[in-house]
Order: C-alpha cells, then structure tokens, then sequence
C-alpha cells in the first residue's frame, strides 16, 4: 500500500474530484433531487454539498472524515469514515467511490482497509458496519473480502423509486484476527484527538 495515499479532503480538492466522479457512484438515496437541474447537475450539487455539511456539522459525538485518495500522486476517489454516538457505541460506517479509470486493481479494498486500520487499531472502534445497494456488487465484495459478515437487509426511498439496501458488519475481534491492517502507516496528530470524542492511541 506504500503507493496509496489517503489524505484529509479540503475545499480546494472539490473541483478535482468533480473532474473524475464517475456516473455510476451512489449518493444518499434519501436527498431529494431538484428539480430545476438535471441529474448529473444534481449529482455533483450532492457531492459537493456532502462534504460541506461534513464539515459544517463535525462533532465529538457524530463526525464523518472524508479522504482523498491518491495512487501513485493521481487522485482516483474518496474514502469517508463516519460515526455517530462514537465515544458510547464505538461503531464506524463507511463510504466510498473511485473514478472508472481506477477500478479492477484492488485500489477499492486497499483504501477500505485503511479507514478499517484508522477506526480499530487507533480510536478503539468495536464495529464497523456497511450498506450498499444490493446491485453494487463491487463494494459487496469488498466488504466480504475483509470480513464483514451479512447483517440484514432494507428498502428505503431513492429519487428513482424503492431502493434495496445490503447491510454488513465486522467486529474488531474478527479485525484483529485478520491481521488486514498489518502494513498499513496511520498518523493522527496529537491535536486532533479531542475531536473524535475519544483518546487515541
């Protein structure tokens, strides 16, 4: 994994990463689309207004940090690890997205495997857990790959009609027996530990 790097995303990293998000990539069945715009339009409106309210809306207690994904000095994604209620359930959920140009060489489990390195070897998760359409069969894979185990299944409301969702979970027992994360170089600055609501170490 040497030459995979994932690294806080910043404002000034929007534009790039609108250049590569590919037509295919999953945003949040649950926000509505406007109606003035058309669908790319409004794709790339989510994209970019899920990062700000990322921002906006950090705390102790529920938090979503996104990365930028680079390989070999070319972004090709992005890698979020969220949580809610973390200092009380220690449960993590992802996400994730890569441009069609980086897909087929494993980069899409190495950058999951990273997040995974971060929430269980340093802020003490016990969970992580992960949903995807059950037509995605891509990031199905990679969540069975490193050991997430089936954890039921929901519909909810997409802006195309009823949308099913795959639910997956993976223990940290089950991570640590992995040895997945081996390998894996993680730096979080000391100043940074408050902000996760939990000590890091």
């Amino acid at each position: 994994m040497k030459d995979l790097v994932l690294s806080p995303l910043r404002e000034s990293d929007i534009a790039s990463l609108v250049s590569i998000y590919p037509d295919d990539a999953e945003h949040d069945p649950g926000e509505p689309l406007w109606s003035h715009m058309d669908l790319e339009a409004n794709r790339q409106r989510l994209l970019t207004q899920g990062y700000w309210k990322n921002w906006g809306s950090w705390s102790p207690d529920s938090w979503c940090l996104t990365f930028r994904v680079m390989r070999s000095g070319v972004v090709v994604g992005v890698q979020s690890l969220e949580a809610g209620g973390f200092p009380t359930l220690r449960t993590v959920d992802s996400g994730s997205w890569l441009s069609r140009d980086a897909r087929g060489r494993g980069i899409g489990t190495m950058m999951r495997t990273a997040v995974l390195a971060l929430a269980f070897d340093h802020l003490g998760a016990q969970w992580a857990i992960s949903a995807s359409r059950a037509d995605n069969v891509a990031a199905l894979a990679v969540s069975r790959r490193l050991g997430y185990i089936d954890n039921g299944v929901s519909r909810v409301l997409s802006p195309t009609g009823p949308c099913e969702l795959r639910h997956l979970r993976l223990d940290r027992a089950d991570w640590l027996n992995s040895k997945n994360g081996d390998g894996v170089g993680v730096h979080v600055p000391e100043e940074c530990t408050p902000y996760f609501g939990v000590e890091i170490g």
